[in-house]
């Protein structure tokens, strides 16, 4: 074998990386066990010792603080964790409006309801679907009327043509998608999620979150739905306000001295020397700049212990105060605290009333080694009487990055007519001391975001914001100014909420069907393949340990589909080893020594090897590019899992071999019961197919007799729209006797009750107020669902609720359809290209629609008949292209072996009876490959539709019937339809 070095060198960098990765978990994993054990069952002070651990170092080689080691840990998805997944979408048709100052015209407004009602539909664009549309109702007026004025005057000229008021548009919505992702992801960050993760879905106007462990719905509405509030205010200098603070420190300090609570749990941390809070408190001390050294110091200081004044040294070598509008600097852990002593009545009677404090949205970059984030603190000045800020966003025409004339990143800023009178006052009043000039704080959502110091009066409304900015800096503060100009509104049309207890359920699940079946695979490898077998085990296992360093390091976020596209990976992962040990026993058949054997099986299968995972790696890959959320989760493992399989089970085993061969070592690949198993078939695939033919037709027409029977297919609210509820009771319930009670509460709507697992966790799913676009509308259906529930008189739980919009539903539509079809375009040409043949790329592309009908046919079949719900979603497109695989992977093996063999003939193609004697050979000659991963895999999956839980029952139901369609489907159908294409185009030709 060439390459040894190279492979063991790519091997133990792989491996060095995988366990970096992977140390994280166990670190963390350590410091949170400690929290548990000093907390006892405290919640509330197992935040507080986690909170102090937050720059503490804690990671015993390099140092790293829990902070850091946490955000680098594996990411759990909300199925598995808890938490909510939020999709937003921004409403362009009331940017469109705003933009044309809410007119009133009865075209225009026909547009955008016409524009919308298309999108609903499945459109694409919203502004082109609007600008068809007044151009419909409106022919040969021009749409710059209602957009141009002197605001936007550099941006649309007056006689602008339709298409330019179209590029317009766009780019304006484009901007108000950027704003809105940037002030939510502000909000989020100010809300206290850990790993929040948030994209801008490409392509669409809609943004995706994902806050695990959040729990508080309408806290979460309020927060994201909020519309945002752009505001300038004066700011007071550092010098002003610390007299202020240094009342504050002297009366907290009066006021806290008494305290038993307070000195209690001073004592309750300190008293003990051995505390293990103790000493990392003494720690932190150690290491951080801005805190006291000394508890007693913080006992008479209690303000300063958490902030700190920003000062310099000045000319005599005694600290002075840092001249500007920053008044404090607190580490991010700190800021609850500082925030909790203002709001003290006896210190919010203190603080003067033209005093706000507020802090910096960004940590300061304070140009010094911190494993702390520090926040700036800033002392607002209120000047009106109603308490509104000197200038609101509304004075805002434009905002745009730019450089200066050093070429240093900048922001302009561009006022209207009214905002540039009340900038000019505002900024004359600012820079009027030359020796003392006065900063304005730019501030959303009582956040500040920047605070420049004014240097002249700026009377034309144009004004440049300088300061020690990145690109991205100005580029976000850019966005943030805009923000205040005609907002478009933001709303909430996609939502999954998991409950905690229902995540640990999933993790358990989860866990022990990815154990199970794990052993499972080891024990078969084992004893059907003796030696090798165990060669194959240890590949295995290296495999799943690059998986998951892997997926780690990716800063993937591992689902329950993730962890059943990990344990299909395993299944799938044998497969390499199976075709390379069968091919190994075909060589030792014909009296080859062990190593020439080892030799030959690898070169031989290799071929079969890279066509079979090519195949699944490209479905993978489109599963990725067409799905979301757990449909993303399921193809990212599948993907990782194909490289490194692929790798492990050729290379890795290889070396293995190769170092048992130079040892002397007895390599068996079978016992006396499996080494001659399935010796000698020869089995008439070919003569029978007309009864394949037969059969599948027969089950298709019945799932077409059933589609009718049932009204069509059993959509979920990934397809058609709608809210899903996964309700637990304390006792079994009957579907129809819930289905009654809210019937009453959801009129004229469809509702849909099921059990979802044991008989008293219900799944109800219902499209009332689906459409309905008021914020409200959420509440108003839980309100509705709970009246209803509240009738049946037994004690019940919401454990996750589900919502996708109407919009939503029909992308996913059209993506399910663009991702088969596409596939099947993609399998076409690789087989064609691949193998030279027309034929065999139609062959293998009939089998695969063949699959999907028979499937879907199942399905019709069996809903209603088995206990579980057989709902076709986005994980059952999941399913359904993951069964094309399967397909795809046991075709390509048959065709290698079919052109192995004409090249060994040296023809280019048989007719006739040579054909179909090849074609059995080749069946019968992979008969045991093809049995023995479709046996693997089907174990496998079987284990995982038993332990897994009821969340991922039906997609694996999918599977399992897809194991078995693929199996039967490589063997009957698509293989002899390749012969029939054959001596179809042999009588074409005569």
């Amino acid at each position: 074998m060439q390459g040894k070095g190279l492979i063991k060198f790519l091997a133990i960098l792989l491996g060095i990386v995988c366990v970096y990765y992977l140390s994280f978990n166990f670190v963390t994993s350590k410091v949170e066990k400690d929290a548990k054990a000093y907390a006892k069952g405290d919640v509330e002070k197992e935040k507080a010792y986690l909170d102090s651990m937050a720059t503490v170092p804690v990671y015993p080689l390099f140092g790293f603080n829990y902070q850091f080691c946490k955000s680098k840990e594996i990411k759990l998805g909300l199925d598995l964790k808890g938490g909510m997944n939020v999709t937003m979408e921004i409403s362009l048709g009331e940017l469109v409006k705003s933009l044309a100052s809410n007119t009133d015209d009865v075209n225009f407004n026909k547009a955008l309801s016409n524009a919308q009602q298309q999108l609903n539909a499945g459109g694409k664009d919203f502004i082109s679907l609007f600008v068809n549309e007044y151009e419909k109702l409106a022919p040969g007026k021009n749409l710059v009327d209602f957009f141009s004025n002197q605001d936007n005057a550099k941006l649309l000229k007056p006689n602008a043509s339709n298409n330019e008021v179209k590029s317009f548009l766009s780019k304006e919505a484009t901007s108000a998608i950027d704003r809105s992702f940037i002030i939510i992801r502000s909000r989020i960050d100010g809300f206290g999620v850990v790993s929040p993760n948030m994209q801008k879905q490409e392509g669409t106007n809609r943004i995706l979150i994902e806050m695990p462990g959040v729990q508080d719905k309408e806290r979460v509405h309020k927060l994201l739905q909020g519309s945002a509030e752009l505001q300038f205010w004066q700011v007071y200098q550092n010098e002003e306000v610390y007299p202020v603070l240094e009342n504050i420190n002297k009366t907290l300090a009066l006021t806290l001295k008494d305290t038993t609570a307070a000195t209690g749990a001073a004592k309750d941390t300190t008293a003990k020397s051995g505390s293990k809070l103790a000493g990392l408190a003494k720690k932190a001390d150690a290491k951080d700049s801005l805190s006291l050294k000394n508890n007693e110091a913080a006992k008479s200081n209690p303000l300063f212990a958490v902030l700190t004044p920003p000062t310099y040294q000045s000319e005599n070598g005694q600290p002075a105060l840092r001249p500007g509008p920053v008044v404090g600097w607190t580490a991010q852990k700190d800021t609850a605290k500082v925030n909790a002593f203002f709001k003290r009545p006896e210190i919010a009677a203190i603080i003067p009333q033209s005093y706000k404090f507020m802090w910096s949205a960004k940590p300061a970059d304070l140009g010094v080694a911190n494993t702390s984030k520090i926040f700036e603190l800033y002392a607002i000045k209120v000047t009106s009487l109603d308490g509104k800020p000197d200038l609101g966003g509304e004075a805002i025409s434009d905002a745009r990055h730019d450089y200066d004339q050093k070429g240093k990143p900048e922001v302009t800023m561009y006022m209207t007519g009214d905002g540039a009178a009340k900038w000019k006052k505002i900024t004359a009043e600012a820079s009027a001391d030359a020796n003392n000039k006065k900063a304005i704080a730019i501030v959303l959502d009582n956040t500040v975001y920047s605070a420049p110091t004014v240097q002249n009066e700026i009377p034309n409304g144009i004004s440049s914001i300088t300061g020690n900015f990145t690109v991205n800096d100005t580029q976000d503060l850019a966005n943030i100014l805009k923000a205040g100009k005609l907002p478009a509104p933001a709303r909430i049309v996609g939502e999954f909420v998991v409950g905690p207890s229902l995540g640990e359920v999933a993790i358990h699940n989860g866990l022990l069907s990815f154990v199970l079946a794990f052993v499972v695979i080891l024990i078969f490898m084992a004893l059907y393949y003796n030696k090798a077998g165990w060669v194959a085990n240890l590949a295995l296992v290296i495999n799943l340990f690059f998986i998951m360093g892997i997926l780690v390091s990716l800063g993937a976020v591992l689902t329950l589909p993730g962890i059943a596209g990990i344990v299909l990976v395993i299944g799938l992962s044998v497969d390499a080893n199976i075709l390379i040990f069968e091919r190994v026993r075909e060589e030792l058949t014909l009296g080859k020594s062990t190593p020439v054997a080892i030799k030959e099986g690898f070169k031989h299968a290799m071929s079969s090897i890279i066509d079979s995972n090519v195949t699944v790696l490209v479905l993978g890959v489109i599963l990725y590019v067409f799905g979301s959320g757990p449909v993303q989760g399921f193809a990212t493992t599948l993907c990782i899992g194909i490289l490194s399989s692929l790798f492990c089970a050729v290379l890795i085993s290889r070396l293995i071999f190769d170092t048992l061969l130079d040892k002397k070592a007895n390599i068996t690949f079978g016992n006396k019961y499996t080494i001659h198993a399935f010796k000698n078939i020869a089995f008439n695939f070919v003569g029978h197919r007309k009864l394949y033919y037969t059969i599948s037709s027969i089950i298709i027409v019945l799932g077409f007799i059933f589609y009718f029977k049932h009204g069509g297919l059993n959509l979920g609210i990934d397809f058609k729209g709608g809210r899903t509820y996964i309700v637990h009771f304390d006792k079994g319930m009957h579907t129809e006797d819930v289905k009654a009670q809210l019937a009453a509460v959801f009129p004229e709507s469809e509702t849909i009750v099921k059990t979802a697992g044991a008989d008293n966790e219900l799944k109800i799913t219902t499209t009332f107020h689906i459409t309905d676009s008021d914020i409200q509308a959420d509440k108003i259906v839980e309100n509705a669902l709970k009246a209803g529930l509240a009738k049946t008189g037994v004690n019940y739980t919401i454990e996750s609720n589900e919502k996708v919009g109407p919009i939503i539903a029909s992308d996913i539509v059209y993506s399910a359809y663009g991702a088969i079809l596409f596939s099947c375009l993609v399998m076409f040409i690789y087989i064609v290209v691949r193998f030279k043949k027309l034929n065999y790329g139609l062959g293998a592309v009939i089998a695969l629609f063949h699959d999907v009908l028979l499937v879907l046919s199942f399905y019709t079949i069996l809903d209603g008949v088995l206990p579980f719900s057989l709902e076709i979603g986005q994980d059952f497109i999941a399913a359904i292209l993951t069964v094309m695989g399967y397909t795809m992977t046991e075709t390509v093996v048959v065709f290698d072996r079919i052109r192995e063999k004409l090249a060994e003939s040296g023809k280019e193609d048989l007719h006739g009876k040579e054909r179909e004697t090849l074609i059995n050979f080749a069946l019968n000659s992979t008969l045991s490959r093809t049995i023995l991963t479709s046996l693997t895999v089907f174990f496998v999956l079987l284990v995982i539709f038993i332990f897994g839980g009821a969340s991922i029952r039906g997609f694996i139901f999918a599977l399992l019937i897809g194991r078995i369609i693929g199996t039967y489907s490589s063997l009957c159908i698509s293989t002899p339809i390749v012969l029939d294409l054959g001596e179809a185009k042999v009588k074409d030709k005569k």
